[in-house]
């Protein structure tokens, strides 16, 4: 049976060091940051807008149900007085 072997290693034995560790994540960044696909400034405005149109219907949707559940506790409150 083999043995496990520790993958991660200690400071004291990782000849890289930490600032070589802290340079190889910048590298493999930059390199994952070459793969994505940006948005276009149309596809970025199309989605704003679809944002905001939904924020704007569902506020006056909250305010309209919040109003009308004052007015119903309102008129159970007068009810029960």
């Amino acid at each position: 049976m083999s043995e496990v072997t520790d993958i991660a290693t200690s400071p004291e034995q990782d000849p890289v060091g930490r600032l070589g560790q802290v340079k190889q994540f910048y590298t493999d960044v930059q390199s994952e940051l070459k793969k994505v696909t940006w948005p276009t400034r149309q596809e970025v405005y199309g989605t704003t807008m679809v944002v905001l149109i939904a924020v704007f219907f569902f506020g006056i949707f909250l305010w309209v149900s919040d109003y009308l559940i004052g007015l119903a506790f309102k008129f159970l409150t007068d009810l029960l007085k």
